[in-house]
């Protein structure tokens, strides 16, 4: 029997449109505009101005502290101005804005294609490429790598496991990338390995992927103590704590890491951006993205520049259909929708989902039956309705003793509610105004 998560989950419909297709390059944008924040922690400080010649990868901007990472750029050129651009958070933030003038790389880039199978190299080395490259998590949460690669003092670190599951329906940029770049993988997650002292790799791949699973387990053999584990289709098991519980039944505790059950958990794509980073000397500028959606002519994957506009993927794969009535970053369960397709691609962007306008007006919303639905589809065993509640009237301390800080946000309560309540809405409005109390305390 397949591995999967006990508790909770939904299976929605897959919509892999894009799975198979050969990732592909699309010609460089007239101008691009790098967000100065694209990570979790502090953003980093622009280090270029108006006026400033780049080259691809160079730094732009210089990390802001040990939770945060370096940004580079990704294409070369004149740098514009620094100006507020607006993301896909919904706000604006501080970019850098490049006039595209070329594609002129650092001399320190490695722009070969030869596998480096050699990981003879210490842990600082490999932990300080990672920062200097700017290397995050591209599942989509975007924590600083080097951060995943420091074990805290006291704890030791069993498993590595790479996740690469990409359980979100409609994607499939890290299925491509198995494809395509399996042992450029293997390297990167050995060189994690050896930062964190893991003792064996494990790789979760969901059984939709047969020929991921079947090169990824071809091409491990080659490699030591690496495993590639088929799971059980099932949403949301790319969430960390439920992959851990999949393939190692271990349980993060309420508000812990990964790391105390001793393993430390990396998206595939992160993998092979750290192989680029160590043996390539190559900084994050670039990732695959999927652009796909019901009505697109030809869903793609893309190898896109960061700073690129989102437009300009959605031309590469055959325009704007009539009947759009949503643009989403990244996947339908928990993507966000675009105001404006002229936002930049980010190193957290991994599709981009075109909705047609029947499919993505809201349901109308019913009064609440207490039916319990939302209860069991939640993989984190939550109360979703009574977190809403909560909210409504803003008993926001008693979310905290509900435990609303432990929901990943997947969205299987209100993917599943009956009445069509935005379920998942309130719980990040409680969240976020529990967060701005227990700062204020803080302070």
């Amino acid at each position: 029997m397949l591995k999967t998560f006990p508790k909770g989950g939904v299976h929605p419909q897959e919509n892999k449109f894009s799975s198979g297709k050969p990732i592909e390059t699309i010609e460089l944008p007239k101008q691009v505009s790098i967000p100065i924040a694209q990570h979790i922690g502090a953003p980093a400080e622009a280090v270029v101005k108006k006026g400033d010649q780049v080259k691809v990868g160079q730094i732009i901007a210089k990390s802001g502290g040990f939770v945060s990472t370096n940004i580079h750029s990704s294409v070369s050129g004149t740098v514009l101005k620094i100006d507020k651009v607006l993301e896909t958070s919904g706000y604006k933030k501080d970019c850098v804005i490049i006039n595209v003038e070329g594609d002129e790389w650092l001399d320190s880039i490695d722009k070969t294609t030869e596998l480096n199978s050699n990981i003879d190299i210490s842990i600082d080395e490999i932990r300080n490429k990672v920062l200097d490259n700017g290397i995050v998590g591209l599942g989509g949460a975007t924590f600083p790598t080097h951060v995943k690669l420091s074990v805290p003092p006291g704890k030791t670190c069993e498993y590595l496991i790479i996740n690469a599951v990409e359980c979100e329906p409609y994607l499939t940029a890290d299925h491509q990338l198995m494809l395509e770049k399996a042992d450029e993988i293997m390297v990167g997650s050995q060189l994690i390995q050896k930062a964190i002292g893991a003792a064996k790799i494990l790789i979760g791949i969901e059984n939709n992927k047969p020929d991921a699973i079947t090169l990824m387990s071809e091409v491990a053999k080659k490699y030591k103590n690496i495993e590639v584990h088929p799971l059980k289709v099932m949403y949301p098991q790319g969430g960390e704590k439920q992959l851990i519980k999949a393939l190692i039944n271990r349980e993060v505790p309420s508000g812990g890491l990964p790391i105390h059950v001793g393993c430390v958990v990396q998206n595939v794509g992160t993998a092979f951006a750290t192989y680029e980073a160590v043996q390539k000397n190559k900084p994050l500028f670039e990732r695959v993205v999927t652009v796909t959606g019901k009505s697109v002519s030809k869903p793609c994957n893309i190898l896109t520049r960061i700073g690129t506009p989102t437009i300009e993927l959605i031309e590469a794969a055959g325009g704007l259909p009539e009947d759009t009535g949503k643009v989403i970053s990244g996947g339908p369960m928990m993507g966000k929708a675009l105001s404006t397709i002229t936002t930049p691609i980010t190193k957290g962007t991994s599709g981009v989902l075109i909705i047609p306008a029947k499919a993505s007006s809201r349901p109308e919303t019913y009064n609440c039956i207490r039916c319990g639905r939302c209860m069991s589809v939640c993989p984190m065993g939550l109360e979703p309705y009574k977190l809403k509640n909560m909210t409504v009237v803003k008993m926001y301390e008693d979310l905290q003793t509900e435990r609303v800080l432990d929901c990943i946000e997947c969205g299987s309560c209100a993917y599943t509610c009956p009445a069509g309540v935005p379920l998942l809405d309130y719980i990040r409005l409680g969240k976020a105004n529990l967060n701005k109390i227990l700062r204020s305390k803080k302070s």
